[in-house]
């Protein structure tokens, strides 16, 4: 239904669902994080993240490569910048 919250049944922490949709996250990335925290406490699942270096760093075909991954439209002809932009906000 247009216009609805309900984030659906597969999602375990609504309230954290929310939050994050509010502030502009993807509903896959909301939903991963939501129901990561429903698995065990947010402060844990906080204190788990900041393992993975900085997409600055990367090469555009790793970049290209991960935007493949996760299905990004016009990967093939987006600049590193673009390609670091659509990954960090998929």
């Amino acid at each position: 239904m247009p216009g609805s919250k309900d984030p659906g049944p597969s999602v375990k922490d609504d309230e954290v669902y929310e939050k994050l949709r509010d502030e502009g996250n993807s509903k896959e990335k909301s939903a991963r994080i939501a129901n990561a925290t429903a698995n065990s406490s947010r402060t844990q699942v906080g204190r788990k993240g900041g393992e993975s270096g900085s997409y600055d760093d990367w090469h555009v075909e790793a970049l290209r490569e991960r935007a493949g991954e996760l299905d990004i439209p016009g990967r093939s002809t987006m600049t590193k910048r673009e390609l670091i932009d659509a990954l960090r906000f998929h």
